[in-house]
């Protein structure tokens, strides 16, 4: 006998037989007729290899062999009510777990506003967070580590458009010492910066992006100095050693009276802020409410 021959449509139709003593009954109650039961307990009883019921003229009653499949059944039953009720739980977003990443500025404004009204509509969901590189990011994701991630397509332009979710275009700025010749400028020619020293995380990424962008305004940056955290960075343009370049999402959170952030010209640079969905969680109710949150905190940041 195997177990799948344990078809939960037959137990729970021997189950009312037992409890009720009569197929009449039993059809009645399940929306059957008389001689699908009787074929439904058939099929039953040949699965088992036993007699499951007596027959008699006053109705049927359980057979040892039922007497000793009957708590098993409703054993079974029961598992599978709560195993349902369990998946209903995770559909109707009252519990489970929603696994997130995102790179490091994503994760001063536009991740927190997103979770904080996630939790407000979903407090049974417990949310886990990653940062990283959007490098880290997508292989996490890939490995099935994730199920959803914010990424940038600043450093990885080739990241293919139909796997991505689009966010918001977040402009770069440009961090100043309080100081520096150019502060007073509403917007600073990227040119005009030729001459300052970078501030640049030490990732070759980082660098080649900088370099790509200071190139095509004519010049190569020198980048003497490579920090990655955002409070070096600023530390070091507050002490007047370079100037760095500072995402929009960031802005709030860098602010400080000793380093100023101003628009680039003659054109505004940007990063593409995306969702990537892991393949796995393409149809999670979790993911899928969460990027209707993303979607609104990005329209209220872009």
């Amino acid at each position: 006998m195997r177990a799948e021959s344990l078809d939960p449509l037959l137990l729970r139709t021997f189950v009312a037989v037992a409890d009720l003593g009569s197929f009449t009954a039993a059809a009645a109650a399940g929306g059957y007729t008389q001689s699908a039961v009787s074929r439904q307990i058939a099929a039953l009883e040949d699965a088992c290899g036993v007699e499951l019921f007596a027959r008699g003229a006053r109705g049927v009653r359980p057979t040892p062999a039922g007497e000793h499949l009957l708590p098993h059944a409703r054993a079974l039953l029961d598992r599978l009510a709560d195993t349902v009720q369990a998946m209903e739980g995770l559909r109707r977003l009252d519990t489970g777990t929603l696994r997130l990443g995102a790179f490091p500025t994503a994760n001063a404004a536009l991740v927190p506003r997103a979770l904080a009204r996630f939790r407000a509509r979903h407090p049974g969901v417990r949310p886990t967070l990653r940062e990283g590189t959007t490098d880290r990011l997508l292989a996490m994701l890939d490995g099935g580590d994730l199920d959803l991630a914010v990424v940038s397509t600043h450093t990885v332009p080739a990241l293919p458009a139909g796997d991505l979710v689009p966010l918001l275009d977040d402009a770069l700025l440009v961090a100043l010492p309080s100081g520096h010749p150019l502060a007073a400028r509403r917007r600073v020619p990227l040119d005009a910066l030729a001459g300052d020293a970078w501030i640049v995380a030490d990732a070759p990424e980082a660098v080649a992006a900088l370099r790509a962008r200071c190139e095509a305004a004519g010049f190569e940056p020198r980048t003497p100095l490579r920090v990655a955290e955002w409070i070096s960075k600023l530390g070091l343009v507050a002490g007047g050693f370079g100037v760095t370049l500072v995402p929009a999402l960031a802005a709030a959170a860098a602010a400080r009276p000793d380093v100023v952030l101003r628009p680039l010209a003659p054109e505004q640079p940007t990063r593409a802020v995306r969702a990537a969905v892991g393949r796995h969680a393409r149809r999670s109710p979790a993911v899928t409410a969460f990027l209707d949150d993303l979607r609104a905190v990005a329209a209220e940041l872009g």
